[in-house]
């Protein structure tokens, strides 16, 4: 008698493994049965028994459960599911680890763990006596977890946080000043820019104390962009601003970006990531740098300094057969970088100095305005003209000066910051002071030094809730100029401008005023004009449409 558990390979035939199932497919299954499908029409369907499908049906709670909690879906096995506290917190922590990366801050587990740590008490804390009862241990198994279940495959770990290497910091110089001969290029062809977050509607914390009482108890917001910032080492040249922020943000209702002051970029985390560089070196940088060699009599050949960073791809040199990119060793941005040598502070003070005149301006203007309106009215389009306003200020000699490290031949006469941010500091406690708030120097200086420091987990749920927000904004009608609003407009600046004619004694003097208003209005005279003509030839065609039409009826009563 041949045995009973005999396994013969010989015939062909192999034992049957078992397949794991994935949510996605137990999903599925639960998704047909409450549609009213049978386990039986499900498993000829999707090659389950029949058994296993009721099995799944039976455990649909547990299963969609564990899908809401954001659950792979390639997962094979529903295991306990985490409180919706560690699931915050590690939303939070995902977006901080981007922070980290995208300013270049190499990061431990043993400080993750801790950062994981922190985040989650401070949540336990903002949601009270119902969180007491929850607990969490940073395990490295816990991280193991995360670090699958946020896709953070490509994560580098460190040691402890590596310091600035202060020997290639050393050596650097020497080398790149060998590029730049071998190359031929000049101080005006060579570029470095910078990134750099700014919380565009932060104020310092006793701004809110004074005489507008009423505003006392409105929490300050840290709404944050992230700006690109370059210029060439002669200082004659600054690249145009790169603003990183949501795409639809509800101050740029049906305004063409391609207009605004700055470069305009949507990402959703508002940073610079690969594809938006990649885009402004294509589309803009090249152009730019372009258009300004051939202004200045220059062969158009240029040399682009960039620190290491994940955000600038790696074969950069590629992408353009005349530009030249060199990248500084890792770890010595904080020394080398010339952005980072006091270009971006002053930048900085200089746009809380133009919101806090911005503020004293619309108040004196007026009476009845407080702070805390002028401050709710304060958008993102305001803050992309302060910007703009901002970067136009800094100094050519300051842009010059900070090359004085990386590149010392190219800095002719050094003598420190013109404007520097301690008398812009000064500027601003004066401007709080006329407006009537308790901001002395130490405030201003710990508002300008909060850019760079770490996100707390307030600001980070801030930063999230920021891209709900924006991202939640649907896309408007772009603006659009029509020919009966453009005529009310002329007949409201005729109607102005004849009351000035009945009041003034002086004739000259109104048809002077009287000519300079129509003469810078004549853009705006043209579009009207094109308009009426539009309008006026679709009129036509429409009443010849209309006698055509009549003709052809009247011929045919006619025949008949």
């Amino acid at each position: 008698m041949a045995p009973k558990h005999k396994a013969d390979s010989s015939d062909g035939s192999a034992t049957k493994r078992r397949k794991a199932m994935t949510m996605e497919v137990k999903g599925d299954i639960i998704r047909r049965s409450e549609k009213g499908e049978t386990p039986k029409n499900i498993d000829r369907l999707l090659g389950q028994s029949p058994t296993t499908v009721s099995t799944i049906i039976k455990d649909q709670k547990r299963v969609l459960e564990h899908v809401k909690g954001s659950a792979p879906m390639k997962s094979t096995v529903v295991t306990e599911q985490q409180s919706g506290l560690i699931i915050e917190m590690e939303r939070l922590l995902v977006l901080w680890l981007d922070e980290q990366q995208r300013r270049r801050i190499p990061v431990s587990l043993m400080l993750i763990q801790e950062k994981a740590k922190r985040l989650f008490e401070a949540l336990k804390k903002e949601k009270g006596v119902v969180s007491e009862s929850e607990e969490f241990v940073a395990s490295k198994g816990w991280f193991m977890r995360f670090k699958a279940c946020a896709n953070l495959h490509n994560l580098k770990l460190t040691g402890e946080a590596a310091s600035d290497d202060a020997k290639a910091a050393g050596d650097f110089p020497s080398a790149l000043a060998e590029i730049i001969r071998e190359g031929g290029y000049c101080d005006k062809q060579v570029f470095n820019v910078h990134e750099t977050g700014l919380f565009w509607k932060h104020m310092p914390t006793r701004t809110y104390i004074g005489k507008e009482k009423t505003a006392s108890g409105h929490k300050a917001s840290k709404e944050r962009l992230t700006l690109l910032l370059g210029a060439n080492a002669a200082g004659d040249f600054k690249l145009k601003p790169l603003v990183c922020l949501a795409e639809n943000p509800r101050a740029i209702k049906g305004i063409w970006k391609g207009l605004l002051p700055v470069i305009w970029k949507s990402n959703k985390k508002a940073w610079v990531t690969l594809s938006v560089f990649e885009d402004w070196f294509t589309n803009h940088f090249v152009p730019e740098v372009k258009d300004y060699c051939a202004s200045r009599g220059l062969p158009f050949k240029v040399l682009l300094v960039l620190d290491n960073t994940p955000c600038h791809p790696a074969d950069l040199n590629d992408f353009h057969p005349n530009v030249k990119v060199v990248y500084l060793p890792p770890s010595t941005t904080s020394l080398l970088q010339p952005m980072g040598q006091g270009v971006i502070a002053s930048f900085k003070a200089y746009y809380l100095r133009r919101t806090f005149a911005m503020a004293f301006r619309a108040t004196e203007k007026d009476k009845e305005l407080i702070l805390k309106d002028f401050w709710k009215s304060y958008n993102v389009l305001a803050a992309v003209k302060n910007i703009s306003d901002s970067w136009d200020e800094v100094k050519h000699t300051n842009l010059n000066s900070v090359w004085k490290k990386l590149c010392p031949q190219f800095v002719n006469d050094f003598h420190g910051f013109e404007d520097s941010v301690e008398d812009v500091i000064k500027n601003v406690v004066e401007l709080s002071k006329q407006l009537d708030l308790e901001v002395e120097a130490e405030d201003v200086t710990e508002l300008l030094a909060s850019h760079g420091e770490e996100l707390s987990a307030e600001e980070l749920t801030q930063l999230k809730q920021q891209f709900i927000e924006e991202e939640d904004t649907p896309t408007p009608e772009p603006r659009r100029f029509t020919s009966k609003a453009l005529a009310g407009a002329f007949a409201m600046i005729e109607d102005a401008l004849a009351r000035f004619e009945a009041q003034d004694p002086n004739s000259d003097r109104y048809t002077k005023v009287a000519r300079g208003v129509m003469d810078s209005l004549r853009c705006y005279k043209e579009i009207w004009e094109d308009k009426k003509k539009v309008s006026f030839q679709t009129i036509l065609e429409c009443y010849f449409k209309k006698i055509s039409s009549t003709f052809c009826r009247f011929c045919l009563s006619g025949l008949t």
